[in-house]
């Protein structure tokens, strides 16, 4: 034992970065490693010798690895040395101008549905991030069982043990701001609710934080009719093309009634999107009549007003605008990717000055 803890205590302190000293740590206190075979011998010797033994190899083991985690921290302490020595900056320098900030894509196309609807008379309204399960759920005729409100799908705030206050959720949707918008102003309205939102996903084109943009308009005499004219003027300023199909799909939705999800009309050549041409169909978003129910949780009389509503995903329409092949790319933080895909500062969309440029 002598010999090994001279052998590998040696090894560890010539160890030159964090690599090899694995490669030690394996060979020494590995599953295959020699104080490990050693240890199985203990089975083979008598009572008295594995008292003795026993003990020394637990300590040998012990002393190793006290060794090794000593030797990769003076590793890592060498390593950030190096690095504050070797990258610097001089911030008396002057500014590189050629250097200039960029907006994000989601900024960008915010402001460009924004802008878009603004013309249409839709204001915007914000609301909490974190908000209860009765305005992201109940409030919008969401049943307690549906598989919206389990936590596979929904993040739920932590409640201490004894906390009677109503479940707290990060929200699935914007429609919450929709809530709270009727309890405030009530009807007639018409507006917008753009901002971030939540669920437990994650691929190609899901992320557990993505964003919305829904729209909400109530009046006595609002129809679907006025809701398939909205979408309409919205997809062909927001594509800038001046003509557009849209085909409308029942659906189901708790909070609308009835309800469709909306296809444009679109062709694929070449991997680029054209819309309002070819024989394609593409799903972007759900709408529908809003459900008396939430009228009611909103405050609202269904017997004398009505509406309709509609749902889309931002970084989904971005993606199909700016021809963004993976949703995850909006999170990454590249600058590179951000300077190919970023929008210049002083560029603000407008219908008459238009919406990309």
């Amino acid at each position: 034992m002598d010999d090994l803890k001279s052998k590998y205590l040696t090894q560890i302190a010539d160890a030159a970065d964090e690599a090899s000293l694995e490669d030690i740590r394996i060979a020494a206190v590995g599953k295959k490693g020699e104080v490990a075979l050693k240890m199985r011998e203990l089975g083979k010797m008598t009572a008295e010798e594995r008292q003795v033994a026993g003990p020394a190899l637990n300590a040998l083991k012990s002393e190793i690895n006290s060794a090794l985690a000593a030797k990769k921290a003076a590793l890592a302490d060498a390593a950030l040395d190096e690095r504050l020595r070797s990258e610097w900056l001089d911030v008396t320098l002057p500014t590189r101008t050629q250097r200039r900030g960029t907006i994000h894509p989601i900024s960008q196309v915010t402001e460009e549905v924004t802008a878009i609807f603004a013309e249409m008379g839709f204001s915007v309204a914000e609301g909490p991030r974190i908000d209860t399960d009765w305005y992201n759920f109940d409030a919008l005729n969401i049943p307690g069982h549906h598989p919206a409100r389990a936590e596979m799908d929904t993040f739920y705030m932590h409640r201490a043990e004894g906390d009677n206050r109503p479940p707290h959720v990060l929200r699935t949707h914007t429609s919450p701001v929709q809530i709270r918008s009727m309890e405030a102003t009530g009807a007639p309205t018409r507006i917008i609710c753009p901002g971030g939102v939540y669920r437990a996903d994650y691929d190609q084109t899901h992320t557990p934080m993505f964003h919305q943009v829904e729209g909400l308009a109530i009046d006595r005499d609002i129809s679907m009719a006025n809701l398939k004219w909205v979408l309409e003027e919205f997809v062909k300023s927001y594509f800038e093309v001046d003509g557009v199909d849209l085909r409308f799909r029942a659906s189901h939705f708790p909070f609308t009634e009835p309800s469709a999800e909306v296809d444009i009309r679109c062709s694929w050549e070449g991997g680029t999107l054209k819309v309002g041409e070819g024989d394609d169909w593409l799903e972007i978003l759900g709408s529908g009549m809003v459900h008396p129910k939430v009228l009611e949780a909103g405050g609202i009389d269904p017997t004398e007003w009505q509406g309709f509503a509609f749902g889309m995903g931002i970084d989904r329409i971005a993606m199909l605008k700016y021809g963004v092949p993976d949703l995850r790319a909006f999170f990454d933080s590249d600058l590179r990717w951000l300077r190919h895909y970023g929008f210049a500062a002083l560029d603000v969309p407008t219908l008459h000055g238009g919406l990309s440029r």
